[in-house]
């Protein structure tokens, strides 16, 4: 599903504008973003939980020449489901 699908959807369960749905998905991604920048954790009760997570640098190895090659840190978005989530997936 891409985001232009969930406009369409919203749009006809809700009947309102492409054009309005598309602004009011595309300023909630920009918040969530914003949030994750400022390194603040996203809680969508029932969906589930954005949060920044560090990871340490680390040897890798690059896998055409076999080279050992250091990977250096970085910030990485994790996301965790919703127990509701969880259950519907399953």
């Amino acid at each position: 599903m891409t985001k232009k699908d969930i406009i369409l959807k919203v749009s006809d369960d809700t009947n309102l504008k492409q054009t309005d749905v598309k602004k009011i998905v595309q300023k909630t991604f920009d918040y969530m973003v914003e949030a994750l920048v400022r390194g603040e954790k996203i809680e969508l009760r029932n969906f589930g939980v954005f949060k920044i997570k560090a990871r340490k640098s680390r040897t890798g190895r690059n896998p055409r020449t076999g080279q050992v090659v250091p990977v250096p840190p970085r910030k990485v978005v994790v996301f965790k489901p919703g127990l509701e989530m969880k259950q519907k997936v399953k």
